[in-house]
């Protein structure tokens, strides 16, 4: 499979963050899915960590036409520095995507690297109708 990214909060299309608009062109869409990871609310955007339960989080995937440039892009976006994971505010991961038709694919996720303090934890694993916005 072909470089995928799997985006889950303000990043997917609904916010039209001008950080995404910087790597529009360079990105395919692949379909909606989820992973495994428990969310959370921080306020002005959600937080994915791991889990070992159940627990999935929705998004949007999409191909990476131009994977060196998008994922530098989406790095300075998301706080990852690779030289420097301990330092980064999300760190970029290699998981599986489960796609609405059941395929399931690899793709880099962004997970919260830093304390949760007393985030509203997201049981629907779903941003966009926590918000309301689905």
């Amino acid at each position: 499979m072909a470089d995928h990214v799997f985006f889950y909060g303000t990043l997917m299309t609904p916010f039209n963050r001008p950080g995404r608009q910087r790597v529009e062109s360079k990105l395919a869409f692949a379909g909606r899915g989820h992973i495994q990871a428990a969310l959370f609310d921080l306020g002005i955007y959600p937080a994915a960590i791991p889990a070992d339960d159940e627990s999935t989080v929705a998004g949007e995937v999409y191909e990476i036409l131009e994977p060196a440039d998008v994922l530098a892009t989406l790095d300075e976006i998301e706080g990852f520095r690779p030289a420097e994971p301990e330092r980064s505010l999300y760190l970029r991961v290699q998981t599986n995507v489960t796609f609405e038709d059941g395929r399931v694919g690899p793709a880099w996720a962004y997970f919260y690297n830093a304390p949760l303090g007393r985030a509203e934890r997201i049981a629907s694993g779903d941003y966009l109708e926590h918000l309301g916005r689905h």
